[in-house]
């Protein structure tokens, strides 16, 4: 669970379609969950490759802004839209998730998966994506949880202490105090972070193997010992992730 650097995420998830803890099946299910129909319009916030956009108008027949600071991601994106054919249903804008300030009230969906840091935390995200939010429209929020706490020597190997998460009760809290319900939730499992994060020792392990010279290689190489070591010791037992269903309460 480590952190790392915005182009050690191009990297290290250079092989993935959906940089989240979701497999495949989880994110159909989450289309399902959401009730999507022909038409709606849906603003997703730091929305990398753009993988839940790009299937979820080819399924449902909805239409999509996703924006995202990586230029990299998104023209993975871009590409992903034209081999599913839905790049007419979909523009994808590069900038920072966080200053976005979309049309308001436009949207019937606005989604942050995994990516709260736009907003400063939980509460700060769910704050500025209301307002492109249409009256009786959902948000879709990504977000971590504890299942349990670990000892305190975790938090360094994770790379972010205790007050970062809460438990899943504790995150109803949090959405609860933001002004928002949650109507539903699709959590993620231990396979679904393993997919997610030992597929990218791989392509890590390569990537410092075939850049030996690279002046980010150093950090690669801390970044992956980490990584492994906080994944299989901590963050199976520890950490959990879902997306939560919100509406205005």
């Amino acid at each position: 669970m480590a952190t790392m650097s915005l182009r050690l995420h191009e990297i290290a998830e250079s092989g993935h379609r959906i940089l989240n803890p979701f497999t495949e099946e989880k994110l159909a299910l989450l289309g399902e969950v959401a009730r999507l129909r022909p038409g709606m319009r849906q603003l997703d916030l730091a929305c990398g490759k753009a993988e839940l956009l790009c299937q979820w108008s080819l399924r449902h027949g909805i239409e999509g802004v996703g924006v995202d600071i990586s230029e990299i991601f998104l023209s993975a994106a871009r590409e992903r839209a034209r081999e599913l054919g839905v790049g007419d249903r979909l523009r994808f804008e590069r900038g920072d998730a966080g200053a976005y300030r979309a049309e308001p009230e436009a949207f019937d969906v606005v989604s942050c998966i995994g990516a709260s840091w736009i907003g400063g935390g939980l509460e700060g995200t769910v704050e500025l994506m209301l307002p492109a939010l249409k009256e009786g429209g959902i948000l879709l929020v990504g977000e971590p949880y504890w299942i349990s706490m670990p000892p305190e020597e975790a938090y360094e190997v994770l790379g972010f202490g205790a007050e970062a998460f809460s438990s899943l009760a504790g995150t109803f809290d949090r959405f609860e105090a933001a002004g928002v319900e949650v109507l539903e939730m699709v959590l993620a499992d231990q396979d679904s972070w393993d997919r997610y994060v030992a597929a990218q020792w791989w392509t890590l392990s390569d990537w410092i193997r075939d850049n030996p010279a690279d002046p980010d290689v150093e950090e690669a190489r801390e970044f992956l010992e980490r990584a492994r070591r906080s994944h299989v010791e901590y963050g199976r037992r520890h950490l959990g992730w879902g997306v939560f269903v919100l509406r205005r309460r």
